[in-house]
């Protein structure tokens, strides 16, 4: 029987936390990222061909990121 840590227990702490401010700022410069990237294929603009289904893929991404930002 060990008289050590319980390593059940939480380890969480405060610092381990985002507040709002992060949060959402972190989320804006992922939608920045993901309109960008959106441009891009839509324009033609990259290496890659503009593929219907990826530009499908990250218009439901940014439209989910812009929910998410507006509910902060």
């Amino acid at each position: 029987m060990s008289h050590g840590r319980d390593i059940a227990a939480s380890d969480w702490t405060d610092e381990d936390l985002l507040t709002r401010d992060e949060a959402s700022g972190r989320l804006k410069e992922e939608i920045d990222a993901v309109r960008e990237r959106l441009a891009m294929l839509e324009s033609g603009g990259s290496d890659a061909p503009a593929d219907a289904a990826s530009v499908l893929l990250l218009t439901r991404r940014l439209s989910a990121l812009e929910k998410l930002y507006g509910a902060l």
